[in-house]
């Protein structure tokens, strides 16, 4: 028999003052069952990051040749397509020249440093790339918030993101391994 996906909302309030960007959305996370909680949470992270009302979730890990995220136009092109993890260079060379803009959010300190070491030179040819890094003791303290049912405030200045709900409250600082 399958497993099949848990799924989480999130009621998320957005106050983005580097892009003037205020929101509030209501999401629906499905956490695959070959999910972690952390890459879960670092997907909803991302979302705020780059939160609009056009970003949405893709089918995810059930579909390969998606990104995790994407921000579609009218005409069906892709404005952003957001990927996680650690993935191939030909995978990442594929989601640039299929969207205007490309942010790759890594984690996992020690398998992350080694793949941006054996990656780096090839994808500064990418000029359409960023690449985010959380660091393992940050994605930690992320991952507390990651209930069921949750109701987020998030605040994002000069790159940082304070991420706050009825008992936590965090600031978030991702290491801009590439940025454009």
């Amino acid at each position: 028999m399958a497993l099949k996906a848990t799924i989480y909302k999130a009621m998320v309030n957005v106050a983005d003052l580097d892009r003037n960007q205020f929101l509030d959305s209501n999401l629906t996370l499905a956490r695959h069952p070959s999910e972690t909680q952390e890459r879960m949470m670092l997907r909803l992270l991302a979302w705020i990051k780059y939160a609009n009302e056009r970003l949405q979730f893709s089918r995810g890990l059930s579909a390969e040749d998606e990104p995790e995220i994407w921000q579609r136009n009218d005409h069906m092109g892709i404005d952003l397509w957001v990927e996680l993890g650690l993935p191939d260079e030909k995978r990442l060379k594929k989601a640039c020249s299929q969207s205007a803009e490309v942010a790759l959010f890594t984690y996992n300190s020690r398998a992350a440093e080694v793949w941006w070491q054996q990656h780096q030179n090839k994808l500064k040819q990418y000029q359409n790339l960023s690449i985010w890094y959380l660091d393992d003791e940050q994605l930690a303290k992320l991952c507390e918030f990651g209930t069921r049912s949750m109701n987020l405030q998030a605040t994002i200045q000069d790159g940082a993101i304070w991420l706050s709900d009825a008992e936590n409250n965090l600031e978030i600082h991702f290491t801009a391994w590439q940025h454009h």
